[in-house]
């Protein structure tokens, strides 16, 4: 049973042991309670135990009395069906979106370690829609699937379908975005951290004059530690920051207003906002997309040349040359540790744990 979920085992366990006359037909089965102490798993690993056994009519489940040995149990058992699900335990893969920038790596990783450790990955994009992640949520647990990695959708507050699963113990992982608060793993990376390093090259550089610029996400956790970062930064280096030269309500990067019009508004507010601050020397994006707007907008204006964009993540490309200055995120390495972190919970690991994966700052070509 060497690769199988513990849940599956567990299952396997007490139908042998029903197989075997331990539990004959009419006894009373251990309680989901009872379970936990047994074979030291949560509760909801020995519920999907139980649930197994009661879907094959194994068992009949009394509310109030609990679960019994059903008198059909043999006939049942020699009906079920090959057991191919336990070959390949499904992992749902649930993202707000992904792009070449940032994401697909993620997925990279996921895939690569799903596929040494036996697990089918299914994937489902929510495009920045919270109803859609409810969704997808429930649509991965109606697959049976037996764990979830989830990037949340960009907000402040979290989806009460996740915390559902939180609470229950669910295998979960968040991975890239974490939510303050909620008991669940998360995989990503030392945003605050990494946010201050990258200003404090600004800085370094001379600038004293520098925009903030980020969608209109700004409040989401992820979002808000680079914020914090940044101004981490600036304290450290003596410096006050004037919020009137932040750029924070652009649109066009999320995937829910991912249109030409919501990027042609992007690029009028960027023009404009240059205009209105002609002290303004550079720009610190929170992302690529974002990065790339800024550039595109300072060269309609036929002024590229006069500032500099620092930024989180970038495009490989064979040539290794780098169009900004910016953070790089082990996306690979962020990936395969949220499957580990699934696999780890689903062999009965009750741990919580927040794992932050090193980043790089890699300097722009020019």
């Amino acid at each position: 049973m060497k690769g199988k979920p513990l849940y599956e085992r567990i299952y396997l366990e007490i139908l042998n042991d029903i197989r075997s006359g331990k539990y004959e037909t009419g006894v009373r089965l251990p309680s989901e309670k009872e379970l936990c102490g047994i074979y030291n798993v949560s509760r909801i690993t020995g519920k999907k135990a139980m649930d197994m056994l009661a879907e094959r009519n194994i068992i009949i489940r009394m509310p109030g009395k609990g679960s019994f040995v059903n008198d059909s149990w043999e006939q049942a058992a020699e009906s079920l069906p090959q057991e191919t699900k336990t070959d390949s335990p499904v992992i749902g893969v649930i993202m707000d979106g992904f792009g070449g920038s940032y994401g697909y790596k993620l997925i990279l990783g996921i895939e690569k370690t799903c596929r040494e450790l036996g697990y089918y990955m299914v994937l489902h994009c929510t495009n920045g829609s919270r109803e859609e992640e409810s969704r997808a949520v429930d649509r991965m647990l109606s697959l049976g699937a037996q764990g979830i990695i989830i990037m949340c959708v960009h907000g402040e507050n979290f989806n009460s379908t996740v915390l559902k699963l939180a609470v229950e113990e669910y295998p979960i992982v968040l991975l890239d975005r974490r939510l303050k608060g909620v008991p669940v793993s998360y995989v990503g990376t030392d945003n605050q951290k990494a946010a201050r390093e990258l200003t404090d090259w600004l800085l370094d550089q001379g600038h004293r004059n520098i925009c903030f610029a980020s969608h209109c996400g700004v409040d989401t956790p992820t979002i808000a530690d680079r914020h914090l970062g940044f101004l981490d930064s600036h304290l450290e280096h003596g410096l006050t920051t004037n919020e009137s030269m932040w750029l924070t309500d652009l649109k066009a990067t999320l995937p829910s207003h991912r249109t030409e019009e919501s990027l042609r508004e992007d690029y009028d507010k960027v023009k404009a906002f240059i205009g209105s601050h002609p002290d303004i020397t550079a720009f610190f994006a929170v992302e690529y997309d974002i990065a790339r707007i800024i550039r595109s907008s300072l060269v309609q204006l036929g002024v590229e040349e006069k500032y500099t964009i620092v930024c989180f993540d970038g495009y490989d490309n064979i040539t290794g040359e780098e169009e900004f200055t910016h953070i790089s995120q082990d996306e690979i390495a962020m990936g395969q540790t949220s499957v580990s972190l699934v696999r780890d919970q689903l062999n009965g690991s009750r741990n919580i744990e927040p794992v932050l994966i090193p980043y790089k700052i890699i300097p722009a070509s020019n």
